[in-house]
Parts: structure tokens; C-alpha cells; sequence
């Protein structure tokens, strides 16, 4: 049994160790089966590799050969388009200087025939200057000859008379200063005799031919006082919350808003016309816009004043353009603007000064007068209606003054001051200014009046005749420049309504006032009436 044992024990000994030496070498075989495979796959891993990297750089090769040949073809292009540009700038810069070439060719010749011509002239004129050195001195020995033979003759002339030169000479001039007298005294009496026989008429001639000349018709402007609105629901934002807005626009403009319940209209009321004028062009503004409240208010008044303000000067610019005054000073200038917001008897002021201008340089042309004058102080001789600051004084007196302020000339400060008789007049052109006034301001539509005012001149008038004893009915007539007064036949002799009719166009020019001239007519008759049954 132990034997058993043992051998089973060795036997069994040594089938471990053979299935251990036989597990071994499986393992051997399966380890280099394993790296054999693997080898192989790490070969054939590799030989595809390769032939990727082949193909890859076969490929970039390829492309790179085709952007060489695309970059080559693009420089070439980029250096034909920069050869073509360069070839046009040298081509251009060749004909700038071709021309320059030619330019300074033509005046290199144009110079050269200048010199030639210059050095021509200037041996022309050493010609002429030696030939006027030659006759100067000439004629100074003839002028020393000539003085010679005077002296010799004057001697004679004293060895014979027996006077000397001066004494002679006085005796002439007597004489001649005698016969001037005599002559002129008797050419005086005849233009005198002549102005006498034909005053009158040229005066009537020259007046009506002024009249003529500048009868074409005058459009009146007026400061607008009336603003028109589109509906009444635009004067509720006019008059603003509380009446903020109206009392701003008020405050602003210094003039007076009326809102009442005229359809569609606003009345502005001021006696400045500017200021009615800013406030009517303020309104218009703020209107349009649709912003009306006090801030925006201040700022429009403000800046329509500043724009009246350029508009009065640049009016005041054109019209001395337009009449040919110059000189004139900015002051007078901006003042002869500001007449066009200023009226007279609804006649536009500064078409009035114009008109005046006008007439006094034609009448004082015709007259051998200085036309230029006249019409600067024709245009100037209403300035004292239209100053900043309104002093108690009479318009002619004022405007005088102004004038004498900014250095006008002393005919033209006369005309002023005496159009209305408030001064004397000292010159020629004062008369013709005042004659241009009246004559501008009596012309037929020239001058409008409101209808009270007319109907109240018309009325005293007819109280002035009915004034004096005698007479029965008065009528004034067309449009007051004619009153007819008719008196009774028993209370007034023929005698008398010569008399009469002279008190009462006396008494009219010293206690009214109207424009152009007023005709009296006193009518007497007897009228012996009788029936026949």
C-alpha cells in the first residue's frame, strides 16, 4: 500500500511536472503566434501607412504644382495690370509736360516778340526825345527872341502914347468893365422881362412834366392789424391756461391782443407799427409751429425782432440802391427802412420819400439844379416820422435835426426842416421839396383817410363860411378840395364876395389842416320869380 502510494505519489509528480512543461510550451507557441501576428499587422499597418503618405504627398504635390501655376498666372496679370497703369501715368506725365513744353514755347515767343516789340518802342521814344530836346530848345530861343521884340515894341508903344504899360492896361480895363456893365445891364432887364412873360408857365411845364414822369401807380402798404386763423379753435390755445399765453405774447411784443368773437380773426392793437408787425409775424410763427407756450413764446418775439430788425436795414440798403444815393449813414439808412412800416393818410411813407426823391431830382435837373441833392434830401425829408424815442417835436424840426447829427450836407438839413414852413428856407432845393411833398401827398389815390376824420374836415369847412354874416348854405365838394358858398343877394353886394372869398381861404390855411389846396367859390345871384294865371 505504501509502495502503491509512493509510485501513485511519484506518477502523479510527474504528470504535473509534464502538464506543467506542456502548459509552457502552449504558451510559448501561443506567445509567438501572438507576436508574429502582431509583427505582421504592425507591417502591413505600416505598408499602408507608407502609401498613404505616398498618396497624401502625390496629392499635395499635385495641388501645389496647380497654386504655383494659378500664383504665377496672378503675378503675371498684377504685373501686366502694373505695367499698363505705370505706362498710362508716364504717358500722362509726358503730355502735362509735352503741353507745359509747348506753354512755355508760346511764351518764351510771345516774350521774345514783347522785347522786340519794347526795344522797338524805346528806340522810337530816344528818337522822339531827342527831336522834343531839339524843338525846346528851339523854342526857347524863339520865346527869347519874341520876349525881345515885346520889350522893344512896348517901349515904342510908350515913346508914342506916352503912358506907360500898366497905365494903358487900367484904361482898358475901364473901359471894358464900362461896356460890360452897360451890356449885362441890359441883358438882365431882358430876362427879366422874359422870366416875367414866361414864369408862370414854365413852372405850370416843369410841374406837370414831373407829374408825368413819376404817375405810375404806388402800391400803399400798411402795418397789418389783423391776424386770420384757420378755425376759432386755434385762439384757445392762442389764449393759453389762465391767459398765460396771451399775457406772455403781450409782455413780449407790447402790443394788445384782442380776442373776441370775430370769425377767424385776431386784432393786434399798438401804435408802433414795428411792433405790430413783430407781434403779427411772432403769432404766424408760433401758429405753423403748434407749440405755443411762455418759454417758446419769448423766443420766437425774439427772434422775429432780430429778423424785422436785418429786414428794416436791408430795405433801407435797397432803396438808396435803387434811387442812387450813397454816403448816406447806417443810422439814416436803417431809419429810411423803418418808413416802410409807417403811414401817412394810409399813404406808405417810404413810397412817399421815394415818390418825393423822385420828383426833386427831376424838377431840380430841369431847373440847373443838383439833381443828386434834391433827391437825397427828398428821401430823407420824412425821417423825423420815424424815430427809436418820440419827442414833442414837430416832424420837419426833428428830422432837421437828425440829419445835422449824422453830417449831412446844409442844403439838404434846410430842405428838411423847412418842407413845412417850420424853419426858413435858405437854398434852392428847400422850395422844390416842399412843392414834391404836395404834390405827392394831394395826387389823386394817393392818400386815403378814415371816413370820421374826412366827414369832420368836410364839416368845419362848412362851419368856417357859415361863420361869416351873409351866408345862407355852404357845400364842400370834391372830396374837400373845393367849397362853394352862396350868399344872399340882399345882405352881400358884388363887391363884397371878393372880400369874402379871401377871409375865408384866409382863415381855412390858418386854422386847419389838409393836404394839397382848397378852392373858394362865393355865388351871389338875384332871382326875380313871377306866375302867369
Amino acid at each position: 500500500m505504501e509502495e502503491l502510494c509512493g509510485f501513485f505519489y511519484t506518477n502523479k509528480f510527474k504528470i504535473m511536472i509534464i502538464a506543467a512543461i506542456s502548459s509552457g510550451v502552449c504558451f510559448a507557441i501561443a506567445g509567438a503566434a501572438l507576436i508574429a501576428g502582431s509583427a505582421l499587422s504592425f507591417y502591413l499597418w505600416q505598408l499602408m501607412l507608407r502609401n498613404r503618405r505616398n498618396k497624401i504627398i502625390t496629392e499635395a504635390e499635385a495641388e501645389a504644382e496647380v497654386i504655383k501655376k494659378e500664383k504665377i498666372l496672378q503675378a503675371k496679370e498684377r504685373f501686366l495690370q502694373l505695367k499698363a497703369e505705370h505706362e498710362k501715368v508716364i504717358n500722362e506725365r509726358n503730355n502735362r509736360i509735352s503741353q507745359s513744353e509747348n506753354r512755355i514755347r508760346q511764351k518764351e515767343l510771345t516774350l521774345s516778340q514783347k522785347l522786340e516789340e519794347a526795344q522797338r518802342r524805346k528806340s522810337e521814344a530816344d528818337t522822339i526825345r531827342e527831336s522834343l530836346t531839339q524843338q525846346m530848345e528851339l523854342l526857347e530861343k524863339k520865346n527869347e527872341e519874341l520876349s525881345k521884340m515885346h520889350r522893344q515894341k512896348v517901349e515904342q508903344l510908350e515913346a508914342i502914347s506916352g503912358l506907360s504899360a500898366d497905365e494903358a492896361r487900367n484904361q482898358l480895363v475901364e473901359s471894358l468893365k464900362e461896356e460890360a456893365r452897360t451890356d449885362a445891364m441890359s441883358y438882365i432887364n431882358e430876362i427879366l422881362d422874359d422870366a416875367k412873360m414866361t414864369a408862370t408857365k414854365e413852372a405850370k411845364r416843369i410841374v406837370l412834366m414831373a407829374i408825368q414822369r413819376v404817375a405810375a401807380e404806388t402800391a400803399i402798404e400798411n402795418a397789418v392789424t389783423v391776424f386770420h386763423i384757420d378755425s376759432d379753435e386755434i385762439k384757445g390755445r392762442i389764449i393759453g391756461r389762465e391767459g398765460r399765453n396771451i399775457r406772455a405774447l403781450e409782455a413780449a411784443t407790447g402790443v394788445e391782443i384782442i380776442v373776441d368773437d370775430t370769425p377767424e380773426a385776431i386784432v393786434l392793437s399798438g401804435f408802433d407799427p414795428v411792433r405790430r408787425e413783430i407781434a403779427r409775424l411772432a403769432l404766424h410763427q408760433l401758429v405753423t409751429d403748434g407749440r405755443i407756450h411762455p418759454a417758446r413764446i419769448e423766443e420766437i418775439v425774439e427772434k422775429t425782432r432780430k429778423q424785422v430788425e436785418e429786414e428794416i436795414v436791408e430795405t433801407g440798403k435797397r432803396t438808396t440802391i435803387d434811387l442812387g444815393i450813397h454816403g448816406l449813414h447806417p443810422e439814416l439808412i436803417r431809419l429810411v427802412g423803418k418808413m416802410k412800416y409807417r403811414s401817412s393818410y394810409g399813404q406808405n411813407l417810404l413810397q412817399h420819400s421815394r415818390e418825393v426823391a423822385n420828383l426833386a431830382s427831376i424838377m431840380a435837373a430841369e431847373l440847373g439844379l443838383n439833381p443828386k441833392l434834391a433827391k437825397r434830401a427828398g428821401l430823407l425829408h420824412d425821417i423825423g416820422k420815424v424815430p427809436d424815442d418820440e419827442p414833442e417835436l414837430p416832424h420837419a424840426v426833428l428830422g432837421m435835426k437828425l440829419a445835422e447829427k449824422y453830417k449831412e450836407k446844409p442844403e439838404v438839413i434846410n430842405a428838411i426842416g423847412a418842407h413845412h414852413d417850420e424853419t426858413e428856407m435858405t437854398t434852392l432845393i428847400a422850395p422844390i421839396v416842399q412843392v414834391c411833398d404836395a404834390i405827392s401827398g394831394a395826387r389823386p389815390g394817393a392818400r386815403r383817410e378814415v371816413i370820421e376824420s374826412y366827414i369832420k374836415r368836410l364839416n368845419e369847412l362848412e362851419s368856417v363860411a357859415l361863420s361869416y354874416p351873409g351866408v345862407t348854405k355852404t357845400y364842400a365838394i370834391q372830396a374837400g378840395r373845393e367849397l362853394r358858398v352862396i350868399v344872399g343877394a340882399d345882405k352881400v353886394t358884388d363887391n363884397d364876395t371878393e372880400s369874402l372869398s379871401f377871409e375865408i381861404a384866409r382863415k381855412i390855411q390858418n386854422e386847419m389842416t389838409y393836404p394839397g389846396q382848397i378852392k373858394i367859390t362865393v355865388i351871389r345871384e338875384t332871382r326875380a320869380v313871377n306866375y302867369a294865371k
